[in-house]
């Protein structure tokens, strides 16, 4: 990624921790933030390379420090991961996340070192917890659903777990070096600890860090109801709902007046008619914010698709040749919008509540895009009709989709070809 004219360092992001506390949570959250921000990004899951080499099914033993005969063979795994992860930056990638405990100094040395013999700058990510009911939560939430306990009864699968953790705990040594780059998380995000971070790209990883949490909430999902610009296939605007549209405000209230704790729900929505109006009627004050405006058309707010064809055909050709990156003459691009809603992307990681997003099309495809960690590229074509409800339920490491159409959709043409008729809207 070229910023302000010049190539960003390549980046070595490595976590550090004892099991249970959150680790591959956080680097998951890290890489989706930023291949959706156009980083290319890749995680190096070290306990992935040892499933893959030695099998799942390693009792505790195989952890314990002592045991020369388990430790060479740990050793070497964590190395391969090292020696691909090096590879893969020093071939043409820019941020990766090496995953693993990482709780001895020596081993943070090496690594270290490695790197920055060929020029990859090193951020140690440290996840601590000295709360035990959130380690309990952790170790039965997400560690037995792992490959490793497989089959294995709760109880036993604790047990075992439980012992791994207590040979990591033997030797580790928090993050400490006074000479490198680190952030410590503390307790979920209770406190933030942060060392020799300078620079664009560390300050905005900072940001994002101090912001996330694993608190579970659901985030619903919709466009604006019908709007009279829609009946009339005119993009942009800020035209009143429909009576269709207006409907559905109804609908979407009644959905969402069903669904558990709608006392603490969060409503937000653009600024624009349409999207305020069609949230209405839930009865909750919703907060208006211009970050979430539709994507500016420029020139061709207002135009129908057929008109911007037969008017403006360099354009059209255009977008048709990159819908991502095509700019709107004096109007804004998917990757423009990006960019503008990354404040946005932050704020709904640090609520706590469930939420429920009122927008438009190219902003719904954008933040769906981040939230199930699509490629940048593949948002301007992810499919989000009219009158739909995208409901997102947090798990271990991502959200599970359910969508809940509460009336029949507009047609969705996102994906037909461009001989077929005009562009869809967005």
């Amino acid at each position: 990624m070229i910023y302000e004219g010049q190539e960003l360092p390549k980046h070595a992001l490595v976590m550090v921790g004892l099991p249970a506390r959150g680790k591959t949570y956080i680097a998951r959250k890290i890489a989706r933030y930023l291949s959706w921000l156009g980083y290319d990004t890749r995680t190096f899951n070290v306990g992935e390379y040892r499933r893959s080499q030695v099998g799942a099914r390693q009792p505790a033993s195989f952890f314990d420090p002592d045991d020369e005969s388990t430790s060479g063979v740990r050793e070497a795994i964590a190395r391969r991961a090292l020696d691909d992860m090096v590879g893969w930056l020093i071939g043409g990638g820019e941020v990766a996340i090496y995953d693993a405990t990482n709780t001895e100094k020596s081993r943070r040395d090496a690594i270290w070192q490695r790197c920055h013999a060929v020029g990859i700058q090193v951020v140690f990510v440290e996840s601590i917890c000295e709360d035990e009911r959130v380690v309990e939560r952790n170790v039965r939430d997400n560690k037995l659903r792992s490959p490793d306990y497989a089959d294995v009864a709760p109880e036993e699968a604790v047990r075992d777990f439980r012992q791994r953790i207590a040979f990591y705990e033997r030797n580790y040594e928090p993050v400490d070096e006074p000479d490198r780059s680190y952030v410590k998380i503390i307790d979920e995000g209770r406190q933030v600890v942060v060392n020799r971070m300078a620079g664009y790209f560390s300050a905005r990883l900072m940001f994002f860090l101090m912001n996330i949490h694993p608190a579970r909430r659901k985030i619903w999902l919709t466009r604006h109801g019908e709007s009279v610009f829609n009946t009339e296939e005119r993009i942009g605007g800020d035209s009143d709902l429909s009576a269709r549209g207006l409907s559905y405000a109804r609908s979407l209230a009644d959905h969402m007046l069903k669904q558990p704790k709608t006392d603490q729900l969060v409503v937000w929505t653009s600024t624009l008619k349409r999207a305020v109006q069609t949230a209405t009627h839930l009865g909750i004050r919703p907060v208006a914010r211009r970050a979430l405006d539709e994507i500016d058309a420029g020139i061709c707010d207002g135009m129908t698709y057929e008109e911007i064809k037969r008017d403006l055909p360099e354009e059209f050709s255009a977008r048709r040749g990159d819908k991502f990156r095509y700019r709107y003459p004096r109007g804004e691009s998917y990757a423009d919008v990006i960019q503008r809603l990354e404040p946005i992307i932050v704020d709904l990681e640090r609520q706590r509540h469930p939420i429920l997003v009122v927008a438009h099309q190219a902003i719904i495809r954008a933040l769906y895009g981040y939230l199930t960690g699509r490629p940048q590229e593949e948002c301007p074509h992810v499919p989000i009709p009219l009158h739909t409800i995208v409901e997102l339920t947090p798990t271990a490491y991502g959200y599970e989709e359910h969508r809940v159409e509460l009336e029949p959709s507009l047609p969705d043409r996102s994906d037909a070809p461009l001989s077929m008729g005009p562009w869809p809207q967005g």
